[in-house]
């Protein structure tokens, strides 16, 4: 049985066991956009219990989950960003590959760990999606399970 969380525009399904967490940068960090705040969105899924300390990108849940765990970054950059080249993806992906994953892609190389990163725009809004799967080896198994949250991410246009 699955959840559906939905916030700042962002939806997925977070099946059962699953941990997650939609948050943003603090207002002191936040972009300034020609008299406007941009508040990034920063969304952490994991099937394990995420620590309340974590980077945009994992670091400190990394750490803690095991060779089955499996973590979904989703980070949003400023709106502009969607046009730049580095964005030029069309779309997020909903299912990565097997071959996507590899140990150095990941932030931070963890003996072990393998993961992927897809820099894309979807809506008008620019985003990173980072994968992060707690064994290379299992990886078969792993990335399908990453893939059922990834799936069902849906974006409303900015």
């Amino acid at each position: 049985m699955s959840k559906r969380l939905e916030a700042h525009g962002v939806a997925l399904d977070l099946p059962s066991g699953w941990d997650a967490e939609f948050s943003g940068v603090a207002p002191t960090a936040a972009q300034s956009l020609g008299g406007e705040t941009f508040q990034p969105l920063v969304i952490h899924a994991g099937n394990f219990r995420l620590p309340a300390d974590r980077g945009d990108f994992g670091s400190g849940a990394v750490e803690a989950m095991g060779t089955r765990g499996v973590l979904v970054c989703l980070l949003e950059y400023e709106p502009a960003s969607a046009e730049t080249e580095l964005f030029k993806r069309s779309r997020l992906p909903r299912s990565i590959k097997v071959n996507d994953v590899a140990p150095h892609t990941l932030q931070r190389t963890i003996a072990g760990q393998a993961g992927t990163q897809v820099f894309c725009s979807e809506g008008g809004r620019a985003f990173c999606l980072y994968v992060v799967i707690g064994s290379y080896n299992r990886r078969s198994t792993l990335v399908p399970v990453a893939n059922e949250v990834i799936s069902s991410i849906a974006v409303s246009e900015s």
